[in-house]
């Protein structure tokens, strides 16, 4: 038999619209990066702070002992941005859950609520499909009687 060390880790999600976030936390050092590059680096700019709320409002020691990967496609800017903070959300309650306890747990969950409601519960509205008989899924072409 191995003595390998069993690996502590959680797989969570984050979606908005098209967009997917998978987060993967680990035990770590306090790492956090989206793609592969840190969370410091995220682009667009002004969007960096959405994704910085939930290290903001749960503070820097819930996340000093573990490093999170976040894989994120589809989607645009805005929807990517949303899907990661919505993943890490979601995946530093999963982790506290799992080997923490539930009442840390409990305790964050409603940190995050109190705040925005999307760092947990994903936002269900979608693009609704073309139809016939007009530009988009609802604009109708012009009748003419002529």
């Amino acid at each position: 038999m191995s003595t390998t060390p069993i690996k502590r880790q959680v797989q969570t999600f984050g979606r908005k619209k098209n967009a997917t976030a998978v987060a993967l936390v680990k035990d770590g050092k306090g790492s956090i990066r989206v793609n592969g590059v840190p969370l410091a680096l995220t682009k667009p700019e002004i969007l960096r702070y959405k994704v910085h709320e939930p290290l903001l409002l749960l503070g820097k020691d819930v996340f000093a002992n573990i490093d999170i990967r976040v894989r994120v496609r589809g989607g645009g800017y805005v929807a990517q941005i949303y899907a990661i903070r919505q993943a890490i959300s979601k995946g530093v309650l999963a982790w506290n859950q799992k080997f923490v306890d539930e009442a840390t747990r409990q305790e964050l969950r409603e940190i995050l609520v109190a705040y925005d409601r999307s760092l947990l519960i994903a936002d269900p509205r979608r693009c609704e499909p073309k139809k016939y008989g007009g530009k988009g899924a609802r604009a109708r072409f012009q009748k003419s009687y002529r």
